[in-house]
C-alpha cells in the first residue's frame, strides 16, 4: 500500500515562498560591494528572484544549464541563486581565492555557459576569459551608475537584465532531484572534483540544519553568515534563515575585525558563523576595543578547521556567549556535526561538558557516522578508538561530476571523509587529522590538530601547524611551526615547556620552528602540503 499524500517537491524556490508568505515583511541587509547598507524584505528578494528568473529565461538559460557566480554574500548574490535554481539551472559557486588555473580547470570542467560576478571580482574574469570560450555572458552585479569599462565579453548589467523579466512570472515545477547547486572540492587528490547538490538535498539539509538540536534558526533571529556563499552553502543559511524567516545580515566584502563587529552590532545580530580566522580577526579588535560590547549576540557557530579552546573560551568566558563547535564537508552539503548538549547531559558540571564541548559534535538526522579499520570494520564509540571517519544520507554525495574520481562510496554505501576521528560514548565525534596528515610515529598514531590547538593557547603564539618530519628511528616526529603574536619573543623550549602534561610525553614536537606566515588553502585552511614542502630538507635535532 502507497500513502495517500500530495506530490509536493522539494525545490529551493518554496523555501523563498514560504519566506516572502510567512515573514513578508522580514529584513535582508547587506553590505553592498558600491558602499552603502542595502535593505529589503523576504517580499522584495522573491520579487526581483522572479523577475531576474525571468530574465536568464528570456536570455536563453534553460533547465540543467550551469551557471558560475562569483560574489560576496549579499543581497544580489541571494537573488541569483534562488532565480538560477528556480528554473532548473545549476549555481555553480567560484573561489576567488583560487589560482587562476584552477578556475579556468574548474569552469571548464563545470561546462559554465553564463557568469554572475561581483564588482571586486572583473579583473580576475578579465584575465582568463579567453581561456573560456563556453561562457557566452558574463553579468556584472550591479547598476548602470556602478557598471565598470570592462573587456568581458557579451557583458550585461545585473539591474538591467533584472528589469527585462515579467513581474508576474510564476516558478516552473519539476523533479526535486533535479541539480541546483554546484561546489568544487579540493580536498581530494589530483584536480578539484565537483560536488553537485540536488533541490532536494539543500531543502532537507536546511531542515536538518534547523532543527532545535542542531543551529534551530527562529524567526526572532538575526543570522549573519560570515562564511560566503562560496563555501558549500554558507553552510546552508541561505536556505535554512529563510525557510525559518530569520532576518539575515550579509557582511559582503568588508571581512575585518571593525566591519564585522559594526553589523553584528548595528543589527543586533544573535547568531553568527564564520571559520576560525574571522573570529580571531574580531576578537583581537574587541581587546583593542574593551569598550565594545556584543549584547545582543547570543551563539557563534565556529567551523572550517578545528576551534582552539582558547577561542571558545574568549567568547564564552569574555562576552557571555555560546561557541558551537561544527563540522563538515563539500560533499555533506555541509553540516556534518555540531557541538550542542543533548539530552541527559544537563546535569554535566562545566569540567566534565567542556573536553566534550571541544569535540567537533554529534551528527543531525540525515547523517550517519561511524569509525572503521582498514578493513571496513566498525570500531567501538569508546572515545578511544581511533579509526577512518564515514558517512552516509541524503545529503551527502554518492559521486563526483563526471565520473571523476571513480567509485567514492565503500560496500555499504558510506564516504570515505578522509578525516581519521574517535566518537565516544555520547556519540561526540573527535578529528584527530586528516588521514594524509596523521604523524605515524613507530607505529602508533599522532594528532597534529591536538598539538595545534594546545600550542594556540600559549600566550605568544598566533598560529601553529604541526607536521611529520622523517625520523631515522620512529619513521616521524612531529614538527611544531609557530608566527609569533606581534611584539612578542617567545622561544621554542618555553612553548614546549607549556604543552608538558596537556599531552602524552612521546606526542610532544621534537623541535619549534618559528616562521613569519604559515600558508593556507583557498578555502582558509592551514596548507600542510606546501609546508611539508618548505620543510622537507628540515632535519630534527633528535635525528
Amino acid at each position: 500500500m502507497q500513502g495517500l499524500m500530495q506530490d509536493w517537491p522539494l525545490l529551493a524556490h518554496k523555501v523563498l515562498d514560504h519566506a516572502a508568505t510567512c515573514h513578508p515583511d522580514q529584513e535582508i541587509v547587506s553590505r553592498s560591494i558600491e558602499g552603502p547598507i542595502h535593505r529589503q524584505t523576504y517580499t522584495d528578494l522573491n520579487r526581483r528572484a522572479k523577475q531576474l528568473a525571468s530574465g536568464c529565461q528570456k536570455r536563453g538559460i534553460k533547465l540543467g544549464d550551469v551557471v558560475g557566480t562569483m560574489a560576496w554574500n549579499g543581497y544580489r548574490h541571494l537573488e541569483s541563486w534562488y532565480a538560477i535554481m528556480g528554473i532548473g539551472a545549476v549555481v555553480h559557486t567560484l573561489n576567488p581565492r583560487l589560482f587562476p588555473e584552477q578556475l579556468v580547470y574548474i569552469i571548464d570542467h563545470a561546462e559554465d555557459t553564463c557568469f554572475f560576478v561581483d564588482l571586486t571580482f572583473v579583473p580576475i574574469l578579465e584575465a582568463i576569459q579567453d581561456k573560456l570560450p563556453k561562457i557566452t555572458n558574463f553579468v556584472v552585479m550591479t547598476d548602470r551608475e556602478h557598471m565598470p569599462e570592462t573587456k568581458l565579453r557579451g557583458v550585461i548589467c545585473y539591474e538591467e537584465l533584472l528589469a527585462e523579466g515579467d513581474d508576474d512570472f510564476v516558478w516552473p515545477e519539476f523533479d526535486e532531484n533535479t541539480a541546483c547547486g554546484m561546489c568544487y572540492t579540493s580536498g581530494t587528490t589530483g584536480n578539484p572534483k565537483g560536488v553537485v547538490y540536488s533541490h532536494r538535498s539543500n531543502v532537507l539539509h536546511a531542515m536538518a540544519t534547523n532543527m532545535a538540536d542542531a543551529l534551530g534558526f527562529l524567526s526572532t533571529d538575526t543570522v549573519m553568515p560570515v562564511v560566503p556563499m562560496f563555501h558549500a552553502n554558507a553552510w546552508s543559511t541561505a536556505f535554512s534563515a529563510p525557510m525559518a524567516g530569520a532576518k539575515m545580515v550579509m557582511p559582503g566584502a568588508q571581512m575585518d575585525g571593525a566591519s564585522i563587529y559594526e553589523l553584528l552590532d548595528t543589527e543586533q545580530a544573535t547568531i553568527t558563523l564564520a571559520v576560525p580566522t574571522v573570529w580571531l580577526m574580531l576578537l583581537q579588535y574587541l581587546e583593542q576595543n574593551p569598550e565594545k560590547k556584543l549584547d545582543a549576540l547570543k551563539r557563534v557557530v565556529i567551523g572550517g578547521s578545528a576551534c582552539p579552546e582558547s577561542m571558545m573560551k574568549a567568547f564564552e568566558e569574555g562576552y557571555d556567549i555560546e561557541v558551537i563547535h561544527a563540522w563538515g564537508m563539500t560533499e555533506m552539503s555541509p553540516l556534518g556535526t555540531l557541538g550542542t548538549r543533548k539530552g541527559g547531559m544537563q546535569g554535566m558540571s562545566q569540567e566534565e561538558w567542556w573536553p566534550i564541548k571541544l569535540k567537533q559534535g554529534r551528527p543531525p538526522f540525515t547523517v550517519e557516522m561511524r569509525i572503521t579499520d582498514d578493513d571496513e570494520k566498525e570500531l567501538p564509540r569508546d572515545g578511544k578508538a581511533f579509526g577512518h571517519l564515514v558517512v552516509r544520507g541524503p545529503c551527502i554525495s554518492k559521486a563526483y561530476l563526471k565520473g571523476e574520481g571513480g567509485n567514492i562510496l565503500d560496500g555499504q554505501g558510506f564516504f570515505d571523509t578522509g578525516d581519521v576521528s574517535t566518537v565516544d560514548e555520547y556519540g561526540f565525534m573527535q578529528i584527530t587529522d586528516r588521514s594524509k596528515d596523521v604523524i605515524k610515529s613507530g607505529g602508533e598514531w599522532i594528532s597534529s590538530i591536538d598539538l595545534e590547538n594546545i600550542a594556540v593557547g600559549h600566550p605568544d603564539v598566533a598560529e601553529a601547524a604541526v607536521i611529520g618530519i622523517e625520523h631515522p628511528k620512529w619513521d616521524e616526529r612531529p614538527l611544531l611551526v609557530v608566527v609569533k603574536k606581534e611584539g612578542t619573543e617567545p622561544d621554542g623550549a618555553d612553548i614546549l615547556k607549556f604543552m608538558e602534561g596537556k599531552i602524552a610525553k612521546w606526542w610532544m614536537p621534537d623541535d619549534v620552528a618559528f616562521v613569519e606566515e604559515i600558508p593556507h588553502t583557498a578555502t582558509g585552511k592551514i596548507s600542510k602540503l606546501q609546508l611539508r614542502q618548505a620543510f622537507e630538507d628540515y632535519s630534527l635535532p633528535t635525528a
